[in-house]
């Protein structure tokens, strides 16, 4: 896994989600997130009203999703992500993944190299937390 990652708490990339604050300081793209997440999933948010902490962002950030049933659970277990509890993959952090496959078969398309970037890649969780779960019970 990237060093260079930032996890959210259900295995999302902050570092690559265009939503993440130092992101958005860096080059905002908000429009494009929006219009992405539109295309792929059928929501939209106002680009002005895309900010993100990250949920790893102290006890009270700004989140996308303030209704995410995963960070309390996370938090409330002393965990760092999903990665690192024994109930993955639980009906709460499985509201949460994405799937190319699964979203190309939903649209019944290919998504284009731009719109992988931007809408799915960095929320594709699964594969980031079983990385976890099997490297964390390797150690123990």
């Amino acid at each position: 896994m990237d060093s260079a990652a930032v996890l959210s708490k259900c295995g999302y990339r902050c570092d690559l989600c265009l939503a993440y604050g130092p992101n958005v300081a860096r080059q905002d793209r908000r429009a494009e997130l929006s219009d992405g997440w539109h295309a792929v999933f059928g929501f939209r948010i106002p680009p002005e009203k895309i900010v993100c902490d990250g949920c790893t962002s102290g006890n009270n950030p700004r989140l996308i999703d303030s209704g995410c049933p995963v960070r309390p659970c996370v938090v409330a277990r002393g965990l760092p992500n999903c990665g690192h509890c024994s109930e993955l993959v639980c009906d709460r952090v499985s509201q949460r993944i994405v799937d190319r496959k699964e979203v190309e078969s939903r649209l019944g398309r290919k998504l284009s190299g731009k719109e992988y970037e931007i809408a799915v890649e960095p929320y594709e969780s699964f594969e980031r937390l079983d990385f976890i779960r099997k490297h964390t019970n390797e150690n123990k």
